[in-house]
């Protein structure tokens, strides 16, 4: 049997339902000795800010039991050098490209959005809302549903072009249903969810944190459930709005319960540090688990466990 892995998000035609996600393999061009990136989905970009950025202190990193936590804090080139060297790269290469942004504020928000808007090769925009809003004493965009809103509002006033606008959203809240009703309504055309979940491992001899941020981002096969559950109630609440579901997916099994759940393509994260290859492998085995059931296209099986019962 022949299936088909194409999918879209909104506009965004993808072919193949598989994309890297945001801080995973910053540009793509890391993941190119493992295969080819222009064959992806797309390459979500490691988010980027106006100014260059060196990031939390070290150590950055933890290993938890089934996953990680990070704290690399957002570090980067700012978004001139990432316009002419990694943007242009992916161009180049002929990938399917979504630019991830991050702000401390509203306004630099905006002023990415506009300086972005009128450069080549952008497929779509995802909008990092999950962190930290330096306004608000450190609290995160997406925690709140007027800096939400308001953030995706701005950057829909600077973005006049027709790449969609994904807001990414933090599993951190006691509803992310109405988040994510609050930021369709101020103009994302779609989700990017979940982002990692806020964490600590203590250092139990030094008597401290082990990070150098002391907080971080736990992600990897840990979080799955509660992704799995995020784009199911999402979904539910908002049947018209495309999500890009991600957490903690090793296998074409797992890619399988965030389509079953609602979510119309998936990003690849953790796995990537283990095995660079994992997003080409997943699709393969999203595959054979369609096949197995009969299913001949990723598109019959969006939010198909809504249907069950």
């Amino acid at each position: 049997m022949s299936i088909d892995l194409s999918t879209n998000l909104g506009a965004l035609q993808l072919a193949a339902p598989t994309l890297t996600a945001s801080g995973c393999a910053a540009a793509g061009r890391e993941l190119a000795q493992f295969g080819d990136v222009a064959t992806l989905g797309a390459v979500v970009t490691k988010s980027i800010m106006l100014n260059a950025r060196s990031g939390r202190p070290t150590p950055r990193m933890a290993e938890t039991p089934s996953g990680m936590l990070n704290s690399i804090g957002l570090q980067g080139p700012g978004i001139e050098q990432f316009i002419e060297k990694d943007l242009a790269w992916l161009t180049e290469h002929g990938v399917t490209t979504v630019v991830s942004i991050a702000g401390g504020t509203v306004a630099e928000f905006g002023e990415l959005a506009g300086r972005l808007n009128g450069e080549p090769g952008i497929a779509a925009l995802e909008v990092n809302i999950s962190c930290p809003n330096v306004e608000s004493r450190g609290q995160v965009f997406a925690c709140n549903h007027d800096s939400a809103s308001e953030v995706i509002r701005t950057v829909r006033s600077q973005w006049t072009n027709s790449a969609p606008i994904l807001a990414k959203l933090t599993p951190d809240v006691t509803d992310i249903v109405s988040i994510a009703q609050s930021v369709v309504e101020a103009g994302a055309d779609g989700l990017s969810m979940i982002n990692t979940l806020l964490g600590m491992v203590i250092d139990v001899d030094a008597m401290r944190p082990m990070l150098g941020g002391k907080t971080g981002g736990l992600s990897g096969p840990a979080i799955r459930p509660v992704a799995v559950r995020a784009v199911y109630q999402v979904h539910a609440a908002l049947p018209d709005t495309p999500i890009l579901g991600m957490g903690g997916i090793r296998t074409g099994h797992d890619a399988l319960e965030f389509l079953a759940a609602g979510a119309s393509a998936v990003s690849i994260g953790t796995v990537v540090f283990g095995d660079p290859s994992a997003p080409w492998r997943i699709a393969r085995e999203l595959g054979e688990e369609l096949e197995t059931r009969g299913y001949r296209s990723v598109r019959e099986v969006i939010g198909k466990a809504h249907q069950a019962g």
